[in-house]
């Protein structure tokens, strides 16, 4: 099965497909003029101030920041730990430059998608707001292009089992046996009671669970990692050189060491950036049509800021801690001089990195990270599944999925890594590709939009 998905993967993530995200990415950066530059301020102003606060006349199921956060919830997860070390051990260092310039053109990817959600979400039967690729697909193109929004459903569904979900509790498991000694079937059990808890209560639960969870742990990651780059604060300005080096350089063979070449730092640092912030994925358009707002822009600022948040900040952290502490390294020192296990890999090889500085507080950082991130994932995700699955069947055949969703859960816990992470790969992939034709149909709209909203709305925003 491996070797069936690395096959497929080589097709998906090849050159078309790399052309077709930077491309979306840089025609909207254009048309839109740089906003996620010249309107990040006020996207963040948006998001955490008064200033986003719906008014009277908004519509939608819950508010900007706890739409924002159920999405941080589902992106925030462990692709965000085991995902960039995932994508430096394979990519070299040079991966995270790529992911940095996927993350900043993404930002106005997730921009266009969450606009263009607010603008053609639906009302379901159950009087909630259904949005995603999807609708502003059929609906912005018109029915000749329905085949293509329910091929977007359909990868969608399948998706939420592979990223959002058996990914994230496979790498639970291996933490909470690796830090305390827990059997992954027990680990899996338990992940799949919580998740049932909180799915059957519908996105009014789930967003509050996230808004409480997603601070907490984002700060208690955030803060380990900038205690370690603190205490090697010399490191940082060569770490970055590093960086910039090796994403045009390739990393040379030493010994058993066959190298990195400069396009496996791309293609990592492309997938791995796109599993971490999901920018081009249409997942944002999923949650962002629930937000109360009186304009689609204003949820579509708040949208982009996730991506500044996982990318910039989250990501940029967890790899400059592997390349300071030379846990990038899987030939286990002979290129770096630090010797470690190279049997180590994805959320375990952070773990031991954050061990290395700040010894078993380290580790319970990176574990505890690892668990709430991931298990945030996984019910993030599900609203994502569930968005989707309802768009091919109705309302009717929704518990029928969180009970497959559940029981996934704790089967992924015992799952091979190695595959678990290449399905996930294709199932980011076959979503991401009708959403990208999507927006690129339809960037007049997209850009309409925002130019009726700065030209006769903003202001009135702003307080005098």
């Amino acid at each position: 099965m491996l070797e069936v998905l690395n096959e497929i993967n080589s097709v998906l993530w090849g050159t078309p497909s790399l052309l077709l995200l930077f491309g979306t990415g840089v025609v909207l950066t254009l048309l839109l003029k740089g906003i996620q530059f010249t309107r990040l301020k006020y996207a963040f102003k948006l998001a955490f101030t008064r200033e986003g606060r719906a008014t009277d006349d908004s519509e939608g199921d819950v508010s900007n920041f706890k739409a924002l956060m159920t999405g941080l919830a589902a992106t925030i997860g462990n692709g965000n730990i085991a995902g960039i070390a995932t994508a430096i051990t394979l990519g070299g260092p040079g991966a995270i430059f790529w992911m940095w310039i996927v993350g900043l053109l993404g930002m106005a990817t997730k921009y266009a998608e969450a606009l263009l959600a607010m603008k053609y979400r639906k009302k379901n039967a159950n009087g909630e707001y259904s949005s995603g690729p999807m609708y502003y697909i059929e609906y912005g193109l018109g029915r000749k292009y329905k085949w293509l929004a329910i091929l977007f459903a359909i990868f969608g569904a399948f998706a939420a089992f592979g990223i959002g979900n058996s990914v994230q509790s496979n790498t639970i498991a291996s933490v909470m046996k690796d830090s305390f000694g827990v059997n992954e079937i027990v680990t899996g059990v338990i992940l799949a009671a919580l998740t049932a808890l909180i799915v059957f209560g519908g996105i009014q639960r789930i967003s509050t669970v996230a808004s409480f969870f997603v601070p907490i742990m984002a700060f208690l990651y955030i803060s380990g990692s900038l205690i370690i780059l603190f205490i090697n604060y010399d490191q940082i300005i060569p770490a970055f050189e590093t960086i910039f080096h090796y994403a045009f350089n390739p990393v040379a063979a030493a010994g058993g060491f066959a190298g990195i070449l400069v396009m496996d730092a791309i293609k990592n640092g492309v997938a791995r950036g796109i599993f971490s912030n999901e920018a081009g994925l249409g997942t944002a358009a999923l949650i962002a049509g629930n937000a109360k707002t009186d304009h689609p822009v204003k949820q579509a600022l708040v949208a982009m800021t996730g991506t500044f948040i996982v990318t910039i900040i989250v990501c940029t952290m967890t790899g400059l801690v592997l390349i300071i502490t030379g846990f990038w390294d899987t030939t286990g020192g002979l290129l770096s001089g630090v010797a470690h296990d190279p049997a180590l890999e994805g959320g375990a090889l952070t773990s031991a990195a954050f061990a290395s500085v700040l010894g078993t507080a380290g580790e319970y950082i990176v574990a505890f990270s690892v668990i709430f991130f991931g298990f945030s994932t996984i019910v993030g995700w599900y609203v994502y599944g569930e968005k989707c699955f309802e768009y091919i069947v109705g309302t009717k055949g929704i518990m029928s999925y969180r009970a497959i969703y559940i029981l996934a859960c704790g089967i992924g816990a015992a799952a091979n890594l190695t595959t678990v992470w290449a399905f996930a790969d294709m199932a980011n992939a076959l979503m991401m590709i009708p959403n990208l034709i999507g927006l690129i149909l339809l960037r007049k709209v997209i850009v309409a939009d925002t130019e009726d909203f700065f030209a006769n709305h903003y202001k009135k925003t702003i307080k005098p």
